[in-house]
């Protein structure tokens, strides 16, 4: 058994990861040097540039790149370590215990840093619709590691304590300040995808050509799948000094396109009207087996490979590549009494029979082989159904289901729907860090309701205070976070009641967590600066105001398990212990467990099994501990706060 161990509570140097990467592929370029009077470990460049024997570019040598001020600190902020957590709110949670959605609220750095490794190549699609930077987007500045006065701005704070400030195009740093927001939360989340997950980020023309190259850079070129202009606004905006914007564009990445693959799905209404059929594995409609196009090169004389009969059980339930008694040979004979070829080999036939996509129908009095075409349809790069007009089916629905103006300009929930079904599996989970009105979990309600999937979601937003004149704060809303909650709750009510569903037929809850500062103490992290003296004074290394909940789920996150494990709690010996996902992780922060409670624990096999450094009611039980564990489940890992 692992001898116990403590948590560390802070995500990993990602720096320091990549360091050891290099370390375990070229041991011989690892050095020692002296840094600021210490002796430290490094690269030696030399031998590294002989190992790899490549073409180096350094210095003024020219290259291609696209670069602004400060995005080498953009890069760096990425793989900075932080001690940030998530703390639940069950009080404004929807079906806590059950549901696996996640709306988390504050700065996405922070958050998408705190996920990293929790939900590192778990994300099927992330989407995001960043503010576009049109000279007068509010910008949310990092609370956590920069400083007021570092970039000279002028910051406001809202009531949430949020440091913002107004990124005017006259603004010296306009493109800067933007694109250092957008690069290093770009660069973090691509970590969070599969390797056959997708990514797409909304935006409109003023800074396509900036942000492609961004993405370019992150992702790869050949790795961008395409440019698709969605027009959500046909009439044009009036106020345009020369053309009136009437789209937008939605970028599109694959994390290796080699792997990634569009869901088969139509998203056009008409196409959907012809796919009329249904079986367990989706739409479809029936087309002929018999190859009707091709002209004389799909003859039996030109193809006679492709000419073969196909026999037929009685009750047309059964077909077979060999004689059967009382089955009937079907050839592939057009009605005028051509002879054609089927559309593919015996064996690719025998394959999609197999697969239930081949079917034999009795029509005319003739018995027909007929193939099942799935629904799907070719994606086009200009999206220009009515269903995508922004005001239509963004605003007003959001209006109305909100009972008043809360949100300027929210996407279509149509145009979100169809987004998702078409890159995400059905039962895959979605990523939207500047989730803002919450459109995107609306859509995921929707697209689960209408093919029975079971995607789930995990929705970012900082809590931007709304203007105190504006009907949304009138209306009680006091940030953008509390708008998109509601709209949650909603939105999944109303699904529920048009459609006549029970509550657990769709997943229409979600867990809140919000971002805050660590739950633990500063002399958890750094005891040697700390006297003895005060040590002995400084026996509980939790914050006080924070719960055994709060640290649940910042032990999740150290784990790496999913926040939207299942969670129970119950009593043993008179303490709660917290059971996460069937055993997976029990977790007692309780003081005074006696050997009897640890002995239970032990009996449940868990996985993991956490504790406080001061659980323990005597030095002897703490000293029992890895002996009962050794005795009841030797398996576990015994972790400590």
């Amino acid at each position: 058994m692992d001898k116990t161990h403590k948590l560390a509570m802070h995500t990993k140097d990602k720096s320091q990861e990549n360091f050891e990467k290099l370390k375990a592929l070229f041991p011989n370029a690892v050095t020692e040097t002296v840094k600021d009077g210490k002796i430290v470990h490094a690269i030696d460049k030399d031998v590294l540039m002989q190992e790899i024997n490549a073409e180096v570019v350094e210095g003024k040598d020219e290259r291609y790149q696209f670069t602004w001020p400060e995005k080498k600190k953009a890069a760096i902020l990425a793989n900075v370590p932080t001690t940030n957590t998530l703390r639940p709110c069950e009080e404004e949670s929807v079906n806590f215990n059950t549901t696996k959605n996640l709306y988390i609220e504050g700065d996405n750095l922070e958050v998408l840093k705190v996920l990293q490794e929790t939900y590192f190549d778990k994300i099927a699609l992330i989407y995001i619709d960043p503010p576009y930077n049109t000279g007068n987007d509010i910008l949310y500045k990092n609370n956590y590691h920069e400083k007021a006065d570092e970039f000279g701005e002028k910051y406001e704070i809202d009531e949430n304590g949020n440091r913002f400030y107004i990124n005017t195009d006259t603004n010296g740093r306009y493109h800067t300040n933007w694109l250092n927001m957008m690069y290093s939360r770009i660069h973090i989340s691509k970590s969070l995808l599969q390797d056959n997950g997708f990514f797409l980020l909304a935006i409109d023309h003023n800074e396509l050509f900036n942000i492609g190259k961004v993405c370019d850079e992150i992702f790869g070129f050949n790795n961008r799948v395409g440019i698709i202009s969605v027009v959500h606004k046909p009439e044009g905006r009036n106020q345009a000094k020369f053309i009136g914007p009437s789209n937008e564009f939605m970028l599109i990445y694959a994390k290796n396109e080699n792997l990634a693959k569009l869901q088969k799905v139509a998203l056009d209404e008409e196409q959907i009207k012809s796919f009329s059929c249904s079986d367990d594995k989706g739409a479809y409609r029936l087309k002929n087996f018999i190859r009707l196009s091709d002209g004389k090169y799909a003859t039996r004389e030109n193809k006679p490979n492709f000419w073969y009969p196909i026999y037929v059980s009685n009750d047309l339930t059964k077909l077979s590549l060999t004689q059967q008694e009382d089955y009937i040979p079907i050839y592939p004979v057009t009605e005028t009494g051509v002879e054609r070829t089927w559309k593919t080999s015996k064996e690719t036939f025998l394959e999609r029979y197999n697969q239930g996509d081949i079917i034999a129908k009795l029509e005319n009095e003739k018995i027909k082989i007929f193939e099942k075409l799935r629904e799907d349809q070719v994606i086009k790069t200009h999206w220009v159904d009515k269903k995508y007009h922004g005001y239509h089916f963004g605003t007003k629905i959001l209006d109305q289901l909100l009972e008043v103006k809360t949100f300027d300009f929210p996407k279509s929930v149509f145009l979100m729907k169809d987004i998702i079904k078409l890159f995400m599996p059905k039962n895959g989970l979605i990523f939207d860090f500047f989730s803002g009105s919450a459109t995107t979990a609306h859509a995921v309600f929707l697209a689960n309701q209408e093919d029975n999937g079971s995607r789930s979601f995990i929705l970012n937003q900082i809590p931007a205070s709304c203007d105190e004149n504006s009907e949304a704060y009138k209306a009680g809303y006091k940030n953008i976070c509390e708008i998109g909650k509601e709209r949650i709750r909603r939105a999944g009510k109303k699904i529920l009641q048009e459609n006549n569903l029970p509550e657990n037929d769709l997943d229409i809850g979600f867990r809140v967590l919000k971002l805050d500062t660590t739950n633990m103490k500063d002399v958890y992290y750094t005891p040697a600066q700390y006297q003895r003296s005060l040590l002995d004074n400084l026996e509980n290394n939790i914050k006080e105001d924070r719960s055994p909940e709060d640290l649940l789920f910042q032990v999740l996150l150290d784990l790496g398990v999913e926040l939207s494990s299942s969670i129970a709690s119950e009593s043993i010996g008179g303490k709660t212990v917290f059971n996460v996902e069937n055993n997976y992780c029990t977790a007692c922060f309780d003081t005074d467990l006696t050997d009897a409670v640890i002995t239970e624990i032990a009996k449940k096999q868990p996985v993991y099994a956490v504790f406080r450094d001061m659980s323990f009611n005597t030095d002897s039980v703490g000293a029992n501990v890895e002996q009962i564990f050794k005795t009841y489940s030797p398996n576990t890992k015994i972790t400590v706060l």
